[in-house]
């Protein structure tokens, strides 16, 4: 797949099949955010593969309710990690990125005034990950809505570290289908913003 069609072309996915995906796949898509650029090539990620039934399970219950107006509803999240093959979550080691030169990383002084970049970092290689997917012919859905300190204590999540998000992956039960788009005009300034 060309890469503006995937990136065109992906969409969140909630629903799969049963089928499974096999570890080379995996390792494809590992090896996509692997490749992320980071803050000073720190590499603060680190990926976590969860195939185990239980322990998907428990990091499905992480999962914040979704309040309607007149209900409360599972997140449709929590059912994806129960019924894909893979779960994918992701984590970042904590003060490591966008530290001063020369510090190590450290966290003791941060050039950009965001702080600890991991977020950036992070997101970058997520990014990477799901378009692999979704070009392998596999669905993906990005989750954000959980207790991250209690998936920590369920996925053994080591101090210094922190689960910053978690993504599902298998292979699609559906057609995702693609939301209007603001145009570039309306999204784009150029050069000063209210010149």
């Amino acid at each position: 797949m060309e890469l503006f069609e995937a990136i065109k072309s992906r969409r969140s996915i909630r629903r799969y099949t049963s089928d499974p995906v096999d570890d080379k796949k995996v390792e494809a898509i590992l090896e996509a955010g692997r490749w992320a650029p980071s803050w000073a090539n720190t590499q603060c990620w680190r990926f976590m593969v969860v195939r185990d039934p239980e322990i998907k399970a428990r990091v499905a219950e992480t999962l914040s309710k979704i309040k309607l107006p007149d209900k409360v509803v599972d997140n449709p999240g929590a059912n994806a990690i129960k019924t894909v093959p893979v779960l994918i979550v992701v984590c970042a080691e904590m003060g490591k990125s966008g530290g001063k030169p020369g510090s190590g990383g450290g966290g003791s002084e941060y050039i950009t005034d965001k702080g600890d970049w991991f977020m950036f970092d992070t997101a970058l290689a997520v990014q990477n990950m799901v378009l692999a997917a979704h070009a392998m012919g596999l669905g993906t859905v990005i989750i954000g809505a959980f207790d991250a300190v209690q998936a920590e204590k369920v996925l053994g999540v080591p101090e210094g570290y922190r689960v910053v998000t978690l993504f599902p992956v298998g292979v699609p039960d559906q057609e995702g289908k693609a939301p209007p788009r603001k145009e570039l005009s309306e999204i784009t300034v150029r050069d000063r913003w209210n010149k």
